[in-house]
């Protein structure tokens, strides 16, 4: 299945989403899921020669939208690029370094959202974690902050030696798994290296390359290298965009730690922010549970604090997306106003469009709600094109 992203208005540009015939399979793992729930399902491995004909297919669709607009953007995802495994141990390895951090800060007094600024004293990590921390790749300050420590597996020489954890009862590391054998280590580098070549086409061809977000257990992998893509192709503007599912608790936390992290080594950060499936759920959540309902309480909420920060429809640096048909009576006044607005449209084979857009429906079946209300407003609009007629109509240029 593949979706063109529509530029509204005044341009057209296209973005091919690639989405493998077998995305009607789910890729296996070994996590919980409650009974009756859904998975949302991912790219099913098959072999490297898949992978490199997925990527084949990414690259086409950079070529497409280059080649219709100035200002394109092409999406992939990483597990399209090979094994998702490696993924979902990657993850682990990063949870349980980040969580290791926090244990370490909180016993400074610093917690959540302020570990972001603390800073450990050198010597007491590493008393924690032997010779991890003995090589002098770290800061000559004698002390290490939550950014150093994401950069601590940068240097690490085979991705195996990755795979090692803290436990923090004893401060020793330990194996997650046993070493990759030397065709997983490939297969790995292989990833890396489809990914490099994405974003090296992107840069040829004047696209901005969008790395889309997925499962839980895949995403600190997915997005710690689209960090690491960022460094190398963000030098001076923004190619490579990260994406942060602005629903999980943790996402003010990442975005901070992430736009930080380029402010520091001085690279162009570029994001995508979703807004999330599960509003309804998580006031249902909140309320049972009761603490704080973590989401604006009305629309207009939301329209105070957006106003707050003065966005000027002349700023090109922010974008707005929705998938075609999906609360165009928002999307179309927005581009008539003069901020950039991009609209999916799915095209492809029945059997491969239908999965997609049924997983939409159902992480947006809150806008559903509001489909009576779309129904009279297109209603509206009709019945004044009829009698003023204005059968066609021409937006102000």
């Amino acid at each position: 299945m593949t979706s063109w992203s529509i530029r509204m208005k005044r341009s057209v540009m296209t973005t091919l989403v690639k989405e493998s015939p077998g995305t009607d399979h789910w890729e296996k793992t070994t996590h919980w899921k409650p009974e009756g729930a859904k998975r949302a399902p991912s790219y099913l491995y098959a072999d490297e020669t898949k992978c490199d004909q997925q990527m084949e297919t990414f690259l086409k669709c950079i070529e497409a939208a280059g080649g219709s607009s100035e200002d394109g953007f092409s999406a992939v995802k990483m597990t399209a690029l090979g094994r998702p495994q490696f993924l979902l141990q990657f993850s682990e390895v990063l949870v349980k370094w980040r969580c290791f951090f926090n244990f370490l800060a909180a016993r400074l007094g610093k917690d959540g959202k302020e570990a972001l600024d603390q800073k450990l004293d050198l010597e007491e990590l590493q008393s924690n974690i032997g010779s991890f921390l003995c090589d002098g790749r770290l800061h000559s300050s004698g002390v290490v902050d939550i950014l150093d420590w994401n950069r601590l597996i940068d240097e690490r020489s085979e991705t195996s030696d990755l795979l090692v954890v803290p436990n923090l009862q004893t401060g020793q590391l330990e194996p997650l798994l046993s070493r990759f054998s030397e065709e997983e280590e490939r297969q790995l580098q292989r990833m890396l290296q489809r990914l490099d070549v994405l974003a090296k086409h992107a840069v040829d061809h004047g696209v901005r390359l969008m790395v889309d977000a997925e499962q839980t257990y895949f995403q600190p992998a997915i997005s710690r290298l689209t960090v690491e893509t960022q460094r190398a192709f963000n030098r001076d503007e923004a190619v490579v965009f990260n994406t942060y599912q602005c629903y999980l608790k943790e996402a003010f936390d990442n975005v901070a730690t992430d736009v930080e992290l380029s402010r520091r080594e001085g690279w162009c950060f570029g994001a995508k922010l979703v807004r999330g499936a599960y509003m309804y759920q998580e006031r249902a959540r909140a309320d049972e549970i009761g603490y704080e309902d973590p989401i604006n309480p009305d629309y207009e909420s939301t329209n105070t604090m957006m106003n707050e920060l003065g966005l000027d429809a002349t700023d090109k640096t922010v974008c707005f997306g929705q998938l075609l048909g999906m609360c165009d009576q928002i999307s179309f006044p927005l581009a008539q106003a003069g901020f950039a607005v991009f609209k999916y449209v799915p095209y492809g084979p029945v059997s491969e469009v239908m999965p997609y857009l049924s997983r939409r429906v159902q992480e947006n079946r809150g806008f559903m709600r509001g489909a009576q209300m779309e129904r009279e407003l297109l209603w509206k609009e009709l019945v004044r094109r009829l009698t003023s007629l204005e059968l066609l109509h021409v937006p102000a240029v």
